[in-house]
């Protein structure tokens, strides 16, 4: 089968690997479309500590059920739309003991500590099988970013009362700013890109905020009399947006991280105490994370093809990696195309 490998630091190829079996509590997936996200354009330009190469990347799946192996249970079918759970857990760290699996101290990613799905065909567990009901196969590479982004909104508890600032105006973010109008919270994105910020408006965001031109701390002041956000999701991982979701939260709020900075971040760390700040960590989505982004995908209509900055085929996939790398701030999402 056809398979695409990061195999260094700038070098991608197609290569030819046996086709996995399916086992016993397997599912064999046939994969239709995968997703380039920021982890992999790290990987590719060397910046992943995480990943282990050579490395089949993918985790943003829009598959197809190929074949089910003994004791998979009946729901799931030959022929069946899924997308897939990419995340490991142990079931006896702390994490996975207070039942929050997507945080398993162990975890392994596929296409990061594990091989990925930018192939014709994956096998894995049934419990890692989400069905995807009448979503397309390319819309449902878009609904794991999105989830990471409901999730946080979760770890945030945010309710319609809430003034919610989400930093990242990616698809993860995206995944944020929708959560959070669903869940009626008045929200205001920023980012320093107009076209990512035209596509959050778009989608319901209140207010927007170009930080590469317009001063954050006055606009957040004067859109919340001066109060600031009840809620500040931080969807980047820099050290300028950590330290402006300290600044920018009110007293008594909640900072929810989703970004890894690559550097060591300073801050004044009397806000904490002052402000009694609940600063929370948010890591990859649980199952209903999941359920509820393909739950808004089934009833809205949002801007596929603006979320979806290109669809390439594995020949293409260097190429287009290599744009990414050269203009990150400018894709949202690149799909490889693997159907016949």
């Amino acid at each position: 089968m056809k398979a695409i490998q990061i195999t260094a630091p700038s070098e991608m190829k197609v290569v030819e690997m046996e086709k996995p079996r399916c086992g016993a509590g397997e599912v064999l997936l046939r994969i239709q479309y995968v997703g380039f996200c920021g982890s992999d354009l790290n990987t590719y330009r060397g910046l992943n500590p995480m990943v282990k190469m050579p490395v089949v990347p993918g985790h943003e799946i829009g598959a197809v059920i190929d074949e089910v192996g003994a004791g998979v249970p009946d729901h799931l079918t030959k022929g069946m739309a899924v997308t897939v759970n990419p995340y490991t857990n142990c079931g006896v760290c702390p994490s996975c003991r207070n039942r929050r699996y997507n945080a398993c101290e162990h975890n392994e990613t596929l296409g990061v500590q594990r091989w990925g799905a930018m192939c014709d065909y994956i096998a894995l567990p049934w419990q890692k099988i989400i069905p995807i009901g009448d979503i397309s196969a390319k819309h449902a590479a878009i609904i794991e970013p999105m989830s990471v982004g409901f999730h946080a909104v979760s770890r945030a508890q945010v309710v319609d009362t809430d003034v919610v600032m989400v930093i990242g105006c990616g698809m993860v973010g995206v995944g944020a700013v929708v959560r959070a109008i669903m869940r009626g919270a008045k929200v205001i994105a920023c980012d320093m890109d107009d076209e990512k910020l035209s596509i959050v408006r778009g989608l319901g965001a209140e207010h927007t905020i170009n930080s590469a031109r317009e001063n954050v701390h006055e606009r957040i002041a004067e859109i919340t009399q001066g109060r600031g956000c009840d809620v500040v999701i931080e969807a980047v991982g820099a050290p300028v947006t950590y330290q402006m979701a300290v600044a920018e939260v009110a007293f008594t709020g909640r900072v929810v991280c989703i970004g890894y900075a690559k550097q060591d971040v300073s801050f004044t760390t009397k806000l904490f105490v002052q402000k009694e700040l609940d600063i929370r960590g948010s890591r990859n989505a649980l199952p209903e994370d999941f359920e509820g982004v393909i739950r808004y995908l089934q009833k809205s209509q949002p801007p596929y093809d603006i979320l979806i900055s290109a669809c390439v085929r594995p020949e293409q996939a260097e190429q287009a990696m290599e744009q990414w790398a050269a203009a990150p701030a400018k894709v949202f999402r690149i799909l490889v195309d693997f159907t016949d």
